[in-house]
């Protein structure tokens, strides 16, 4: 069955989130998922609250931008939200924009090395090892969670590139891809991945009042040349069937990620909820 989810925009201010996320939560959603995109919010900080203020939703973090981030912190961190929440977290990570790892004095020469080293001792340490590495950027002495969680959370990659896909189908539990994926590069990344991979795809969705012209101004600020193929628009019996396509193609999770203006966040979480996820199960 396909997991249908939907984004909590970095753009919207974060005392929003409370609302978005119970809209989410009432509304049957399967996932919210948050972003830690720089410089607007924190990943982990949004997830906590949003898992404290829900009762069955799961809570997508994609993604954690690893140059910022020490792995013993997010292994804490993510550790410390499944044993809060158990089955209800799910951690991303991946090599973030180096522009903005650049800002940020954090950019490091072989972002693929550094990926690698962190997703080893990232799920190591959620397995409750205790991991000594020397690594090119990871190194840790005998560092071990004193509350590691029963079960580890599934961690996933941000992925685009066909080194990044090696990495995330040896050491991560799902892929990560971006709202410019077509239903043929989710195929070519099944092949690449393999069939045990979760494959979570963020989908550009614009329904309601000026969707179209709200969609053509997205197109335009991602660069697409032809958005066909990388956007839903319309009612929820345009959009399921937009799902199905990416579900076809060999998408587990389809997460539908809302116009920055879009005029109702808490009843765009209804429409998915509600309108959209039953026409898909």
């Amino acid at each position: 069955m396909t997991t249908l989810g939907a984004v909590f925009l970095p753009q919207l201010p974060p005392e929003r989130l409370r609302s978005v996320a119970r809209a989410a939560d009432e509304a049957g959603l399967d996932e919210l998922w948050l972003w830690e995109d720089c410089f607007w919010e924190s990943g982990v900080a949004t997830a906590a609250a949003a898992l404290a203020w829900t009762e069955r939703l799961r809570v997508g973090i994609g993604l954690l931008p690893v140059p910022l981030r020490n792995v013993a912190i997010t292994a804490m961190e993510a550790a410390t939200l499944q044993r809060l929440f158990p089955g209800r977290i799910i951690v991303g990570v991946g090599h973030g924009m180096q522009d903005w790892m650049g800002q940020a004095g954090a950019r490091v020469e072989s972002p693929v090395t550094l990926l690698r080293e962190y997703l080893d001792a990232l799920t190591a340490l959620l397995r409750g090892e205790k991991v000594t590495v020397s690594g090119r950027y990871v190194r840790l002495d005998r560092v071990g969670l004193e509350w590691p969680p029963a079960e580890p959370p599934p961690v996933y990659a941000g992925a685009i590139g066909a080194k990044t896909l090696a990495l995330s189908r040896a050491y991560a539990d799902g892929t990560i891809l971006v709202a410019s994926s077509t239903p043929e590069k989710v195929a070519e990344v099944r092949q690449l991945v393999g069939a045990e991979n979760t494959i979570a795809v963020y989908l550009h969705t614009a329904t309601g009042a000026g969707a179209e012209a709200r969609m053509e101004a997205e197109r335009a600020r991602w660069g697409y040349e032809d958005g066909r193929d990388c956007y839903a628009v319309g009612d929820a019996n345009a959009v399921a069937a937009t799902v199905r396509r990416w579900a076809e193609a060999g998408a587990d999770t389809v997460v539908l990620q809302p116009t920055p203006d879009d005029p109702d966040p808490e009843g765009f979480m209804r429409f998915a909820g509600h309108e959209v996820a039953p026409l898909i199960r």
